[in-house]
């Protein structure tokens, strides 16, 4: 007998097939001009920082840490940016434990995401992080390209700002095959913005992208979350409903309807009914 199979496909959420993330460096102060354009779009960023450099060399204060990047993600930069490939291994464990020690007392929630201080990383490294508390790591360079990273300790761009930015954001907007899921990520310092006299580079860009229905406006945290917490759905062996044992609301497509998985809920693929996981 032949069996009829689902083609049953991972969503963001709401459903979305595509997602948007920002990531910046080094907590300069022109990191106000840039939240302010994030806010005004609605647009999600992740900001990497130095805690020993607050209020020094152009850098912001520590007391507007919490206010400025409340609804984006603060993340580890290390304490004083040394190029850690180079340091000892005991000197990376005390730079990134410290940064995100100071970074919590500020925000108030777990600090959990990186970026290598001069893009500076090592296998060595990598394996450390997991136990000192960090989720994932960005390291620098352009991909030009929308897929998964296939290591979240070494989590490449899209782009950086100042490389192909307008044409990879129309390239993105251009994607419409919802069998693919796809990430735009963009990397940057707010300085450049400045050295470079281009910040309107950045509102064009800003425009371009806000808004639509079909992207998901996230943190870097939000997107490891969400596609940690969706790999542990159960599904029946006959794909004809699935458990969330987690903590975070899942979307998931089955042949083509977008179907909400609540947290710690069972939910039937073909009914969208959903019952108490007894």
């Amino acid at each position: 007998m032949t069996e009829l199979f689902k083609n049953i496909y991972k969503c963001f959420k709401d459903g979305k097939h595509k997602v948007l993330s920002l990531s910046y460096d080094d907590g300069r102060t022109a990191d106000r001009r840039l939240v302010e354009i994030f806010n005004r779009f609605d647009l999600k960023g992740t900001f990497h920082l130095n805690s020993s450099w607050f209020g020094m060399n152009d850098r912001i204060d520590a007391s507007e840490v919490k206010e400025l990047y409340k609804g984006h993600e603060v993340s580890v930069h290390t304490c004083t940016h040394p190029t850690t490939a180079r340091s000892p291994i005991s000197q990376v464990v005390q730079q990134v434990i410290e940064d995100r020690k100071n970074l919590e007392s500020l925000v108030g929630y777990t600090v959990r995401g990186m970026s290598y201080p001069n893009g500076s990383f090592s296998d060595e490294i990598k394996s450390m992080l997991p136990h000192v508390g960090i989720e994932y790591a960005r390291i620098t360079g352009n991909s030009d390209e929308f897929s998964m990273p296939r290591d979240w300790y070494e989590w490449k761009s899209t782009c950086h700002h100042n490389h192909n930015l307008i044409e990879n954001a129309k390239r993105f907007l251009e994607l419409k095959k919802v069998q693919h899921i796809y990430m735009f990520y963009v990397w940057g310092h707010s300085y450049e913005f400045d050295n470079d006299n281009n910040w309107e580079l950045m509102e064009e860009f800003a425009k371009l992208v806000s808004g639509n229905d079909d992207i998901w406006y996230a943190t870097n945290m939000e997107i490891v979350d969400y596609l940690k917490a969706m790999d542990q759905l159960k599904y029946s062996a006959s794909g004809d409903f699935v458990y969330n044992p987690t903590a975070t609301d899942l979307w998931i497509s089955v042949d083509g309807e977008i179907l909400k998985v609540p947290a710690g809920k069972q939910t039937f693929t073909t009914t969208q009914n959903e019952v108490e996981n007894v």
